[in-house]
């Protein structure tokens, strides 16, 4: 069984403003995202084209068991709040 993570992911994108998230991947599908380029589009306003370049520092591994985790993206699925930046790598 693959062990599941949940994360928070945060970056701040000056005066337009941040985004956050909460979602669930594997260490595996983070190290393999680090250093990838994103495009969220007009996620923060009209004409906000936020594009950035995903860094360690921006995910944060939070302290819930992995079987936990599991059984409620049963239910809730892999994104809990906001984007989940692992679906907009380009």
């Amino acid at each position: 069984m693959r062990e599941m993570y949940l994360w928070r992911y945060y970056v701040d994108c000056g005066r337009a403003g941040n985004i956050e998230s909460v979602f669930v991947a594997t260490k595996q599908e983070i190290k393999n995202a680090i250093g990838k380029d994103i495009y969220f589009g007009d996620i923060l306003g009209k004409y906000s084209d936020v594009s950035v370049k995903l860094l360690s520092s921006e995910f944060e591994k939070l302290d819930v068991d992995s079987e936990t985790v599991i059984k409620l993206s049963q239910i809730l699925g892999n994104t809990w709040s906001g984007y989940n930046p692992l679906e907009y790598i380009v």
